[in-house]
C-alpha cells in the first residue's frame, strides 16, 4: 500500500514545445501540477527528469513554478534508469512506491516505468498525468505497463490513498488543489 513514507513521484520529460503538442496537453500539465502539490504538503519526494534538455527545452515554466525541493536530473537515456545517477538517486531515497507522470507516455515514460518494476518497485501510473502525441500510444503504453504490475491510477485516486482519512492534518490543504 502506498503511503507518504514509501512513496515518491517521478515527473518525466514535460518539457519543451514538445509538451504543447502532445493529445490533452493542457489538461495533461494541470493534472502534474495538482499531482506535485499535493505530493509536496504531504513530504512525498518529487524527481523531475528532462530528456536533452538543452535541445529539447526545460520543464515548462508552469510545472517548475509548483516545484519545490524536486530534483531534476537531465537525461539522454530514454528510460531515466539508463542514467546512473538517476538510477543512484531513486536508490538513495529507498521508496517502494513510484508514482509516474509524464511523456510521452509510450517512449520515456513507458521505458522508465518498466524499469522501475524491473528493479522490484512498485508502480503506479497516474493516468491522468500521461500523454503522448497520439491518445493510441497512451493506451498501449497503459495496457502494457499494466500487464507487467503498474497499477493504474489517477491523481485524486492516488492523492486519497494517501491521505487514507478525511481527519489526515494535510486533507483541506490537499482538498484545495484537487478541487
Amino acid at each position: 500500500m502506498q503511503t507518504t513514507e514509501n512513496t515518491a513521484l517521478l515527473v518525466v520529460d514535460i518539457q519543451g514545445k514538445l509538451a504543447r503538442l502532445v493529445n490533452k496537453s493542457e489538461q495533461c500539465i494541470a493534472n502534474t501540477i495538482k499531482l506535485i502539490e499535493c505530493c509536496q504538503i504531504l513530504s512525498i519526494p518529487v524527481v523531475v527528469l528532462e530528456q536533452n534538455p538543452k535541445g529539447l527545452g526545460a520543464t515548462v515554466p508552469e510545472i517548475t513554478a509548483s516545484l519545490q525541493n524536486a530534483r531534476y536530473f537531465e537525461k539522454f537515456a530514454f528510460s531515466g534508469l539508463g542514467e546512473p545517477a538517476i538510477r543512484d538517486y531513486i536508490t538513495s531515497l529507498n521508496r517502494q512506491h513510484w508514482l509516474v507522470a509524464g511523456i510521452e507516455a509510450h517512449i520515456c515514460v513507458y521505458q522508465t516505468a518498466r524499469d522501475l518494476l524491473k528493479e522490484q518497485l512498485d508502480v503506479a501510473l497516474v493516468s491522468d498525468c500521461v500523454a503522448s502525441r497520439l491518445q493510441a500510444n497512451v493506451d498501449l503504453a497503459v495496457q502494457n505497463l499494466r500487464e507487467q504490475g503498474a497499477l493504474i491510477t489517477s491523481v485524486e485516486m492516488c492523492v486519497y490513498e494517501l491521505l487514507t482519512t478525511s481527519q489526515s492534518p494535510y486533507f483541506k490543504a490537499v482538498l484545495e488543489k484537487i478541487k
